[in-house]
């Protein structure tokens, strides 16, 4: 029988907030059907629904024509359903095999079979295309590497329903291909897929249909995305027209705010060196694995620098030895991995906002002015639109965008903010948060913040950035002012000299 998936009326209440409202719509058998809206519409509360993480409050899904319940992700698991969270879910300590086949790892007599295990997972690895080493541990590799374990943890179980949320949000261009080649041998062996992307690059190349959430509901489904537009789409999502999603303006630049100049450290393969003036938003580009985390993370104090020297605002600062040293400094950092080193999950929102700002509001050095804290949480949750029922939500059942506002705002509030440093600002970021956060940039560059902005999409770093350096292989291969750039100017700074499977990748 075909693997077809229907959620027929789906509902779910959280405390003050509707997260889902009578959703319905069906995945065919071998069709990749495209699943969009803004961060908090619903996108992942639902297939947490689907891998039985979540209760259904009304409603109920179908597979094959017969209703199906999940108490259980096991259960979901047990009936054919694979669910690849945005959030990866892992075991850092344990080893590549180890995760993909937790739970089931071979055994003969109550002892686990590693060399064959380590086998399995190496041909099937191999089959699928993914160069990943069956030893290594999960801890030790890059986000990317990490999100090919999460997707092809769920390929092992062999699902007939397969739901992928953001699953390329950190993956490199080859490791992209790869995803996409195995998504469409999944659909032509009939599996179910539903895809969520804010990529729409992504949703017209792999989706044969697509549903449009907002506000918890269903606002369209499309059967065919021939005759839909872009336009059409994004006007569905955000409920009005973003005609111009980086919407780019000019500003004044100053002087030199933050100089880096012959900086070594970890993950790079030569000193780095360059500058960003006041007002300047400094695009950094290149490939996954270039560097380019690993020198923000240098020039911020979080790895421990070998050689070179920062200035700011004309005065040396290689006092900046730590995050607290930047941090006082006026150097901030929104890292890549929000989930590991971005928020603090078990606080609330308005303790993530408060976490760095909340020195200023100490009362004879000892007590915490609470109702500043509340202030400034409701300032910001306002200011930038952050969706939660209120500053008191844990900040961890907060969709990812939310999350990221939150984040910007703890920086935001801090009063004496000199150097900016964003790393994959929009990473799964649905369009009208993306359109947003440019407005906060563009902010921060207008009043006289120097902003960095590392990114792994062309687009992007084209739209919003004054100058582009781009980074290779842990070194810096050039830089082009915003007039100078382009798609192939960039790629062929980024691209290995000679490499023909990066180009190919790429």
């Amino acid at each position: 029988m075909s693997a077809t998936l229907r959620f027929d009326n789906i509902g779910k209440v959280f405390p003050g907030v509707r997260a889902l409202d009578g959703v319905s719509f069906e995945v065919e058998a071998g069709q990749v059907h495209g699943l969009m809206g803004e961060n908090g519409a619903g996108k992942s509360t639902l297939l947490k629904i689907l891998g039985g993480e979540y209760q259904p409050d009304s409603g109920r899904i179908m597979m094959d024509g017969q209703e199906v319940r999940f108490p259980t992700a096991a259960a979901s698991i047990a009936a054919g359903v694979a669910v690849i969270h945005q959030e990866l879910q892992y075991v850092p300590d344990l080893t590549v095999t180890e995760n993909l086949l937790l739970g089931r790892l071979p055994n003969a007599f109550g002892w686990v079979d590693k060399r064959g295990a380590k086998r399995f997972v190496r041909e099937r690895l191999a089959q699928m295309g993914v160069d990943l080493d069956p030893n290594a541990r999960l801890g030790k590799l890059s986000i990317a590497q990490r999100q090919m374990v999460e997707i092809c943890k769920a390929l092992l179980r062999n699902a007939r329903v397969i739901a992928l949320d953001e699953p390329t949000s950190s993956l490199s261009h080859r490791e992209t291909e790869v995803l996409f080649k195995l998504v469409r041998e999944l659909q032509a062996d009939g599996r179910a897929l539903i895809y969520i992307s804010h990529r729409m690059d992504e949703i017209y190349e792999l989706c044969t249909a697509c549903t449009i959430f907002r506000d918890g509901r269903k606002v369209a489904s499309h059967p065919s995305l021939a005759e839909v537009t872009r336009e059409t789409m994004v006007k569905e999502m955000v409920g009005r027209e973003i005609s111009d999603i980086y919407g780019y303006r000019t500003r004044k630049q100053g002087d030199v705010r933050l100089a880096v100049d012959a900086v070594e450290g970890h993950g790079l393969s030569a000193p780095a060196s360059f500058n960003v003036r006041a007002g300047e938003i400094v695009g950094f580009f290149g490939l996954v694995g270039a560097g380019r985390s690993e020198l923000m993370q240098l020039v911020y104090g979080a790895e421990k620098r070998h050689g070179g020297h920062l200035t700011l605002d004309g005065a040396p600062a290689d006092d900046v030895k730590s995050p607290t040293q930047a941090i006082r400094r006026g150097i901030v950092l929104c890292p890549e991995d929000r989930k590991e080193e971005g928020i603090v999950a078990m606080a609330s929102v308005s303790e993530n906002i408060n976490i760095s700002c909340r020195r200023h509001y100490l009362r004879a050095g000892l007590f915490l002015n609470r109702a500043k804290e509340a202030e400034t949480a409701d300032r910001f949750i306002k200011l930038l639109k952050i969706k939660t029922p209120s500053r008191r939500q844990k900040i961890r059942l907060l969709s990812g965008g939310n999350q990221q506002k939150a984040i910007l705002s703890r920086w935001l509030a801090e009063p004496d903010l000199k150097v900016v440093i964003l790393d994959e600002p929009t990473r799964g970021i649905d369009v009208g948060a993306k359109h947003e956060i440019y407005n906060v940039i563009y902010e921060l560059a207008e009043r006289g913040c120097a902003v960095v902005m590392v990114s792994s999409e062309l687009p992007e770093v084209l739209g919003v950035s004054d100058r582009i350096v781009v980074m290779r292989e842990g070194r810096i291969s050039g830089e082009l002012a915003r007039s100078e750039a382009s798609e192939p100017a960039l790629l062929e700074l980024a691209l290995p000299q000679g490499g023909r499977e990066a180009r190919e990748a790429a």
